[in-house]
């Protein structure tokens, strides 16, 4: 009977569970368990249901049978703070809570912006961990803890009584140096950090030791996925040749290229690009954009929970007519009304702000599109390739109308598949961990050989596609890199 792993896998808006065996060079995936991802506004602001999320996960593992390990991976930047018994220290807060707004100003006093983009190469977000926990400084948790767990680093621990900060999540913190792997420790002691809060490092495909006899698992081995999300995602992703860009796609759009080193320059750090950390010391040279997020909150808002429905009803809504916005602006990252913040960019704008719930998704959909030849452009000029082609995975991959749209308007064949991306890295990491697989060019043959990929092309009409884009600069004030 073949090895079969599990993979918690949970992203900003929802928890699964899926366990996944290799038979004749393909991935038998089973989703075990699907659950929402519910932050909780307390008194003290806005927190991850962590311990919910944990006891849903441990159910579906129980559940699912006789397994051969476990890995857990997430969204990138939050953390836990432990005392140093390794106990947590709080409810571990939402990176939409708003805390670190005005923490980024602080950290640029203490160590200027061209220093920590130098040593980190990470994208100026005020979610970043690093302004957080600058926002922690003088707390009690703050001044009792002895140890930073980002998320997946404490879900591990939870399964297995072992920590480590594991590298590709470390990554997201802007305290990794970004050419060694290591902790910027100058830099962490420039902006006043105690240094004893970075513990030991670890690779994806560690062993971290077995299931707690607690959890009624048995000796499950658990390891280290490529615990950032974005990282297990891009390792299932079936890129081919250098021209070809990966877009994981979910409540957040990651869109990039995987690179053998970090592009540490100038112009990187004008564009405001991130250097994030992958499998066998890759680098996701990428760009963060809102994403399904600006959907998923007018479906919350509109009280709906039939996507398919909103897309449908987008399609019938005509391009050429559509209002742009940047999907960027600040003020679409808090939870809210988000058809009533589309409204007010369209009017500040000048535009008629779109009518009713398919020509505003249409308004979404359109501005992504843009927004991604955007960051395409500003990726092609800092790495100094040129892309052809787009990967897009993760749950974006079904959109069938953003895929096209997207392909449309960047001129680039775009690939959706697989949807599952990061339950699949994830899976495939803990394969080749166990020896069933040998190399990160076989974990991609696999993850190719087990999606049912769809092909949208460029259309012919570029002038029409160049004028949408036009327009979208013009009413948003961004500027597109001048062609090298």
């Amino acid at each position: 009977m073949p090895s079969r792993f599990a993979a918690i896998d949970f992203g900003a808006s929802s928890g699964r569970v899926l366990t996944g065996a290799l038979q004749d060079g393909v991935l038998d995936l089973r989703e075990e368990a699907r659950f929402a991802n519910r932050p909780q506004r307390l008194p003290s602001g806005l927190h991850w249901n962590l311990m919910d999320l944990f006891a849903q996960a441990l159910d579906a593992l129980r559940a699912a049978g006789p397994l051969s390990g476990v890995a857990v991976d997430t969204w990138g930047v939050d953390y836990g703070l432990l005392d140093d018994h390794n106990r947590l220290l709080g409810l571990p807060y939402h990176y939409r809570d708003g805390r670190s707004d005005a923490m980024v100003e602080r950290a640029f006093e203490r160590v200027p912006s061209a220093v920590h983009y130098a040593a980190t190469g990470i994208q100026t977000m005020p979610i970043n961990t690093v302004f957080q926990l600058l926002a922690d400084e003088g707390s009690a948790a703050f001044n009792a803890a002895s140890r930073l767990a980002m998320i997946p680093d404490l879900l591990a621990l939870w399964l297995s009584g072992e920590l480590a900060n594991e590298r590709t999540n470390a990554s997201t913190t802007g305290l990794l140096d970004a050419r060694t792997g290591e902790w910027a420790y100058d830099l962490i002691d420039g902006l006043g950090l105690p240094k004893r809060l970075f513990c030991d490092l670890v690779e994806p495909g560690t062993r971290l030791g077995t299931a707690l006899p607690g959890h009624g698992l048995g000796a499950l081995p658990v390891y280290t996925a490529p615990s950032h999300d974005t990282a297990s995602a891009f390792a299932a992703a079936p890129i081919t040749g250098e021209g070809c860009a990966i877009l994981s796609s979910g409540t957040w759009s990651l869109l990039g290229l995987e690179l053998p080193e970090p592009v540490l320059t100038n112009t990187a750090h004008g564009f405001n690009l991130t250097n994030e950390r992958g499998v066998d010391g890759t680098t996701r040279l990428l760009k963060n954009v809102m994403g399904l997020w600006l959907e998923q909150e007018c479906a919350r808002t509109w009280g709906t929970s039939d996507h398919a429905a909103l897309f449908a009803a987008a399609a019938d809504a005509p391009a050429q007519t559509a209002p742009l916005f940047d999907p960027d602006d600040p003020a679409f990252l808090p939870p809210g009304d988000m058809p009533g913040r589309i409204t007010a960019a369209c009017t500040a704008t000048g535009q008629t702000p779109p009518e009713g719930q398919g020509a505003t998704i249409r308004a979404i959909v359109e501005s992504l599109a843009c927004k991604y030849r955007l960051v395409l452009d500003l990726l092609a000029q800092a790495s100094g390739r040129e892309i052809t082609k787009i990967h897009v995975i993760g749950g974006g991959a079904r959109v069938a109308l953003l895929c096209r749209r997207t392909a449309e308007i960047t001129g680039c064949e775009v690939c959706a598949g697989p949807v599952e991306a990061t339950a699949m890295g994830n899976l495939l990491v803990q394969a080749r961990a166990a020896g069933e697989l040998s190399s990160l060019e076989e974990i991609r043959a696999v993850a190719l050989a087990s999606s049912d990929c769809v092909t949208y092309e460029p259309s012919a009409d570029r002038a029409a596609a160049d004028a949408t884009y036009e327009r979208f600069l013009d009413v948003t004030g961004l500027v597109a890199p001048a062609a090298a």
